[in-house]
């Protein structure tokens, strides 16, 4: 989502869900938008099937100062594509291991599948620190404002998309680099999946293999939903369905293009 830029039904435990507004006329559309803070104080599009709504505020650390208004909006579009729930979001995702003199968040202990964190640049210390960045999100920074919009705050009824671009801070230059980011990876789904969640997985396969490089059957990356970016229009993002998933054993099930400077996406 750099230059701009959320799957749920039916809300629970008593929280009601912003609804479209009675007597609107939804236009027949399959367009989904992802949206994010670059869109704060944005008229957003009125017409969409179900939008995207980035947690953060461009870096794992922050959050989106718009998320209130924006999850909102989201559970305001009209739902009309099967598969994808109205309401979607993602999170930034990096790891600044390198830069550990730089780094106040970086984890000093823990333990993940890789071992124990020791609070260096490790395999298990990048796990741990995924795992930290993805329960911040939740519990800092997307609960508090899906109560406050009166939309459901329940983890377990979105998908949760980790947003993977060059554009954020990653480890480069050797093998064991790639290891580390995609444990980050690795740790940011598994607090996910430890609430319930429906993760997926969002790049382009360049800087996919970029950051990540191969995910092994083992991985609990595997099996992911992929959602490709890089198409500059709906043909390209419709042609883009049929591209290889990011993960082994996924499924392609979103493509985005870029159209008047709205992030848009078709479902496959």
């Amino acid at each position: 989502m750099a230059s701009s830029a959320g799957k749920i039904a039916v809300v629970a435990c008593g929280v009601a869900a912003a609804v479209a507004v009675p007597g609107t006329a939804w236009a027949d559309t399959s367009v989904g938008y992802d949206v994010s803070h670059p869109q704060c104080d944005t008229d957003l599009p009125r017409e969409r099937a179900f939008a995207v709504v980035g947690v953060n505020g461009g870096l794992s650390t922050r959050a989106n100062p718009c998320l209130q208004e924006q999850l909102t909006w989201a559970w305001e579009s009209s739902g009309e594509v099967a598969g994808q729930p109205r309401a979607q979001l993602y999170l930034n995702t990096a790891n600044p291991g390198q830069l550990l003199d730089e780094v106040t968040t970086w984890p000093m202990s823990g333990s993940t599948p890789y071992g124990a964190c020791d609070g260096t640049n490790s395999t298990a210390c990048s796990w741990e620190y995924g795992w930290e960045r993805a329960e911040n999100s939740v519990l800092s920074f997307f609960t508090p404002a899906a109560r406050a919009a009166r939309v459901d705050s329940q983890p377990s009824r979105y998908v949760w998309w980790l947003d993977v671009e060059t554009m954020n801070t990653w480890q480069y230059g050797s093998a064991g680099a790639s290891d580390r980011n995609r444990a980050t990876l690795e740790g940011m789904a598994s607090y996910l999946l430890s609430r319930d969640a429906e993760v997926g997985v969002y790049s382009t396969g360049r800087q996919w293999g970029q950051i990540v490089g191969e995910v092994g059957d083992d991985s609990v990356l595997a099996e992911l939903d992929s959602w490709l970016a890089g198409s500059l229009t709906a043909d390209q993002a419709e042609a883009a369905c049929d591209d290889d998933p990011l993960v082994p054993d996924g499924d392609v099930v979103l493509s985005q293009y870029v159209r008047d400077e709205w992030d848009r996406n078709v479902a496959c």
